[in-house]
Parts: structure tokens; C-alpha cells; sequence
């Protein structure tokens, strides 16, 4: 296979058809179209077919795409390094979670003293969403929680401290005096994650102690939404601890205590296995693994990375 192979077949994926992978790519669409049979006459197998609305990868064109993508960002990284060698400037991408955002700013700011010149992208999301994008290298790390399930092998995970789930409520909340979950099992509720999610705070909280899973649940996918729903009606919810010292979510919000015990949690960095950080990844995870530490407030986990 030859590099411009590769890069034609991403492109026609990615683009969705010949014509838009073409304009892309600056090229003709015959030599598309010459470059992707010929791609599909050396692996002995058809990687594209035509539907109503475009071109679309066959199974071993999706597993090719999943490979070649991650190979394309592999020798963009390696093209990169070489050329930040000795030098401040360079790009690196990184995802963090609701629970890890608040010691972003710590680490931009020892980051910056150092690659002033560097560009930097920060995704947000949940682990569902970040391990792919670090999985096919669209980022370089990515800063969330560990799930319980256990990681493939192409996925290493460094953790950085522990963090424990609350019940939090908005201030002057009619159930703020409650002092179990069995007093907060018939009111409404919001979640970040599926209710049936293993590794979420509902299953771990309430089947344990005897309780069903409240009925009244509102998902929200938006970690923004969610605190407002908490912020500014009678929902409650399950956050991390950590994130009640931040100052603009403390003036709205308050923890709830109840005497059962809440689920814990693992905070780390997810990297690709195999692939090594460039130059300036490493340094920005550097500073992510330092701003971990101090806001960890030199926990047992923490000390240990």
C-alpha cells in the first residue's frame, strides 16, 4: 500500500463520496477512483459501495479506515515532532470531562510559560465519547473517569486521584434536610449517563442499600443543562465532590448528605498504547499530571502516578 493510497481512501470516507474526496484533496476524481480500486486489487477486497446518498466503507472498509486514519495521525504527529524539534510551536489536542475540567486552568498556565507559541484544542465530554476520539488519535490524551469495564489493549490508563459522587441540590432545596436516599427516591432527578450504566452513580448507589432506581430521571448529556436543571429547579442530582469547590458552582449549589455510601471513582489519563506522546503532548500532560496532583491535595493515588 503507498501513502496516497491511504490518504485518497480516507478522504473518499470521510467526504462521503469521489467527487467531494477529489475537491479536497485538489486531485481529479479519475485518479481518485484509479488510486481506491487499485487499493482494493492489492487487499484482495472491496472497501467502498455506492448508496442513494453516497459512498459508504463495505466491513473491511471500516476496518481499514479505523487503522488508516490512526496510521494518517501517527505520521502527521511524526512530521510534527520533527519539525518542533528545538523549537516552541506545534499543536496539541486533549479531552477533558465535566470531572477534570477544573484543574484545566493550572495546567494552561504552567503549559503556556513553556510553549507560549503552541496551538491547543480541549474537547469536552464524557468517557463514551473522549476514548474513541484518543483510540484514533483525533486527540492526543484525554483526562476523565475509569469505568469499571475493562480497557482494550489499545487504550493505557495512568490514574490521578479519587473523587466521590454527592447528591447535590440547588440552595433553599425543599428536601436539603434529607439524611438518605430512601428520602430522595420519589423525586426528580438528573443524569449524565444512561441510568443502566454499570458504572454510574444509580446503579452503584441505590440497588445496594435495597432501593429501586428512581422513576422520575431526566438524561441530559450536557453537563452545562444538568447544572442548570439542579441550579434552577427542584431536580437533584450526583456530582463529583471536587466540583463543589468551585466557587461559581458553590454560590447556587449544595451537597445533600445522606448516611449510605456513594461510589467513588478514578480519575486518569487515557493514552494510546504504542503511540508515544510528540514533544508537546507530553509536556501539556505533564502539566495535566501536575495540576492533578494539587488538586488531589497530595492523595495516596495521586502521589503514585
Amino acid at each position: 500500500m503507498r501513502l496516497s493510497q491511504i490518504r485518497d481512501f480516507v478522504a473518499v470516507v470521510e467526504s462521503g463520496g469521489i467527487r467531494a474526496a477529489a475537491r479536497k484533496l485538489g486531485v481529479s476524481q479519475p485518479a481518485i477512483t484509479r488510486s481506491v480500486r487499485s487499493l482494493e486489487t492489492e487487499l484482495h477486497a472491496k472497501l467502498l459501495r455506492r448508496t442513494p446518498t453516497g459512498v459508504v466503507p463495505t466491513q473491511p472498509g471500516r476496518a481499514l479506515f479505523a487503522r488508516a486514519r490512526a496510521a494518517q495521525a501517527e505520521l502527521r504527529k511524526a512530521e510534527e515532532e520533527v519539525d518542533q524539534l528545538g523549537q516552541t510551536a506545534g499543536s496539541v489536542a486533549f479531552g477533558v470531562s465535566p470531572t477534570s475540567a477544573i484543574m484545566v486552568p493550572e495546567a494552561i498556565n504552567r503549559f503556556r510559560i513553556q510553549f507560549p507559541e503552541t496551538r491547543v484544542r480541549i474537547a469536552e465530554g464524557l468517557p463514551h465519547s473522549l476514548i474513541p476520539m484518543v483510540r484514533d488519535e483525533t486527540l492526543d490524551f484525554a483526562i476523565c473517569r475509569r469505568a469499571i469495564v475493562k480497557l482494550d489493549s489499545g487504550l493505557a490508563f495512568r490514574p490521578l486521584f479519587r473523587n466521590d459522587f454527592v447528591v447535590v441540590a440547588r440552595k433553599g432545596h425543599p428536601l436539603e434536610k434529607a439524611s438518605s436516599l430512601a428520602q430522595l427516591a420519589d423525586a426528580w432527578w438528573t443524569s449524565l449517563l444512561p441510568l443502566d450504566a454499570p458504572d454510574g452513580p444509580f446503579a452503584q448507589a441505590f440497588p445496594p442499600t435495597g432501593l429501586f432506581v428512581p422513576k422520575h430521571v431526566i438524561q441530559c448529556e450536557s453537563y452545562i443543562t444538568a447544572i442548570k436543571l439542579i441550579a434552577k429547579t427542584d431536580m437533584l442530582g450526583f456530582l463529583a465532590r471536587q466540583l463543589l469547590s468551585d466557587p461559581i458552582l458553590g454560590d447556587s449549589l449544595q451537597e445533600i448528605s445522606v448516611a449510605e455510601p456513594l461510589p467513588s471513582f478514578a480519575v486518569g489519563m487515557f493514552t494510546r498504547t504504542g503511540a508515544p506522546l510528540t514533544q508537546v503532548a507530553a509536556a501539556m500532560a505533564k502539566a495535566v499530571i501536575a495540576a492533578g496532583r494539587s488538586h488531589a491535595g497530595g492523595s495516596e493515588e495521586a502521589s503514585a502516578v
